[in-house]
Formats: C-alpha cells, structure tokens, sequence
C-alpha cells in the first residue's frame, strides 16, 4: 500500500488525463489530454496553506480550490461550448476524484 498510493496519485494526475481524453476525444488526444493534465494547475492554491505540503493533509475541502463550491464551478464548465473549457472542468474534476481518492487511501 506504501508505493500503491503514489503510483495511484500520480499516474491519476499525470497520466489518465491523456487516457480520458484517447476515450473522449480521440482524433486530438494528445492535445486535449493536455489542457485535462493543465487542470493540476488548481494546486496552486496548496501555496496559501501553511505547511505548503503536507503528506497528512486531506486537499479535499481543506485548499480554496478543492472544495465543493470550486467543483460546482468546474461542473460548470461543462456546459460551456468550448472544448478547452470542458476538458479543464472534466480535468478538474478528474483531479478532485484522484485527491479524494487519496484522502481515502491516507485513512485505511
């Protein structure tokens, strides 16, 4: 369990935003797989917490932008017709699951 839930937590990050995308859109994956991975960009906001990082710490309702009123904006997004701006909600969301998934993870 010690190195499964780094692999998880990254691969989760880094790589299933270039899998969604090969699902989703597959003629300009790579691309889009992009702009989904360039949602991680919502951790910016670990740099107003003090400690900045911490192993312990939950994201999921502890940073500005992981909380529930941040994932109904990404949500949001989804309805708008650009497909940058749906790749970045469905990328922000992808990223909320993976954190929760590790906030899961930190309590077993």
């Amino acid at each position: 369990m010690e190195l499964l839930q780094p692999v998880l937590h990254y691969g989760g990050h880094w790589l299933a935003p270039f899998v969604i995308a090969a699902i989703i859109w597959r003629s300009d994956w790579l691309r889009i797989g992009a702009v989904i991975a360039a949602a991680n960009l919502i951790d910016l906001d670990h740099l107003l917490a003090d400690p900045i990082f911490d192993p312990e710490r939950c994201s999921i309702g502890f940073h500005l932008l992981h909380g529930w009123e941040a994932a109904l904006a990404y949500a949001l997004m989804l309805l708008i017709p650009r497909w940058w701006m749906r790749a970045f909600g469905v990328g922000a969301l992808w990223h909320l699951a993976v954190d929760y998934g590790d906030c899961l993870m930190q309590t077993c």
